[in-house]
């Protein structure tokens, strides 16, 4: 009788434990199904665009076609917020280096000290391949145009009066761009757990048709 009990009891359990397991599966199988929401108004798009990179090179829309990226603002000589960026930004960056279908546009908000040769230098810190992760420069005002237009993210000088990053005010987003050049992410470069979501949700649009 105490076994027939026993096997009632353990039978109810698997069943029990059978019914968890179905409705975490299938939760878990809705998350990783939903797909990733568009940013901005119907039909937004990056515009095209054109900037130098560290070794000299015109990054244009054209090197982006097809491809998914990873937009930040930075500049070279920031002791605040931007060594922190750019740290979890290499962490992500690791997880795809090679991937000739994911890439990396840190663009400075400061062109006139952010040189090439300037950014070369800054890059060779992260090992970062130029044909992979671009530190862009070029003209101030297209570069925040971009930044405002474009990936929806403030890029302005500061007008407050006080020193803050050498006068820059700049985002501590970073903006996940699909093949589409349609914006399908933002994240805080501060969160290091925010790259782990970063990582995953290029990997969702890598998987995409």
């Amino acid at each position: 009788m105490n076994n027939k009990k026993t096997v009632i009891v353990l039978v109810a359990f698997l069943i029990v434990l059978s019914a968890a397991f179905m409705t975490y599966f299938y939760s878990v199988t809705k998350i990783k199904d939903k797909p990733l929401p568009f940013y901005g108004e119907v039909e937004h798009k990056i515009r095209p665009f054109s900037f130098i990179n560290q070794e000299g090179k015109t990054i244009t829309q054209a090197t982006t076609n097809g491809k998914i990226y990873v937009v930040e603002y930075f500049f070279a000589t920031c002791e605040g917020i931007c060594p922190k960026m750019n740290e979890n930004l290499n962490t992500v960056y690791q997880q795809f280096k090679g991937n000739p279908n994911v890439l990396f546009l840190s663009h400075t908000v400061d062109p006139e000290e952010d040189s090439s040769a300037a950014l070369r230098k800054y890059a060779l810190q992260f090992e970062a391949d130029p044909n992979q992760w671009h530190f862009l420069t070029g003209d101030k005002k297209a570069l925040y145009d971009q930044a405002r237009y474009s990936y929806l993210i403030s890029a302005q000088d500061d007008t407050t009066g006080v020193s803050i990053d050498k006068d820059f005010i700049h985002d501590n987003h970073f903006i996940l761009v699909d093949q589409n050049a349609r914006i399908r992410g933002e994240y805080d470069g501060l969160q290091p757990n925010e790259m782990i979501r970063l990582v995953g949700d290029i990997k969702i649009l890598l998987q995409a048709k």
